[in-house]
């Protein structure tokens, strides 16, 4: 019964007060922590008047021999440029290639020429449409990692790059940027 007095002295006095300061700086951090990660998973690179974001590429099989290649290339300049030439450590060779349907069947060729950026425009390379061809894979990209590659525009010059390797069945939609 000693414990009587203290009681009715707390339900008299109220509460004492709590100390929220480690709660709010849990919650800051965490808050943080969570604002960091669309960072971490979109990244970009620029050059000249050009900024490259996202690349990304899928991870192969074993034994695959061709991998692809996605990005957006943003143009903030008054001027077009042209993607050029792709080069990488990943593969023997690196190619610009567009996807299509034609009466009702899909091709995919290599672009001849390179690509036009156009000024104040934006092109996305991604699925099912303009992409890069790693062929002749020196090693099999996976899951996680990222690999170099150097981009080269006709008037920005060069640029090197790293792409994101995401799962088998990704389909990029990491960069909420790309509502083409």
């Amino acid at each position: 019964m000693s414990n009587l007095p203290n009681a009715r002295a707390f339900a008299l006095r109220g509460a004492p007060p709590l100390d929220l300061r480690p709660i709010g700086l849990a919650m800051l951090a965490l808050l943080l922590l969570f604002a960091c990660i669309p960072a971490a998973l979109a990244h970009e690179f620029k050059v000249g008047d050009l900024q490259i974001e996202h690349p990304w590429s899928r991870a192969t099989p074993p034994g695959a021999k061709v991998a692809g290649g996605y990005f957006t290339v943003v143009n903030k300049g008054s001027a077009a440029d042209r993607l050029l030439s792709i080069s990488s450590d990943i593969s023997d060779k690196a190619e610009l290639h567009e996807m299509g349907v034609k009466d009702g069947v899909m091709t995919m060729r290599p672009v001849s020429g390179g690509l036009e950026i156009p000024a104040g425009g934006k092109v996305a390379l991604k699925p099912g449409a303009y992409h890069l061809m790693f062929t002749g894979l020196k090693r099999q990209p996976k899951q996680g990692e990222k690999f170099p590659a150097t981009l080269t525009f006709e008037k920005a010059g060069s640029v090197k790059i790293e792409f994101a390797v995401e799962g088998m069945g990704e389909t990029g939609d990491m960069d909420m940027d790309h509502d083409e």
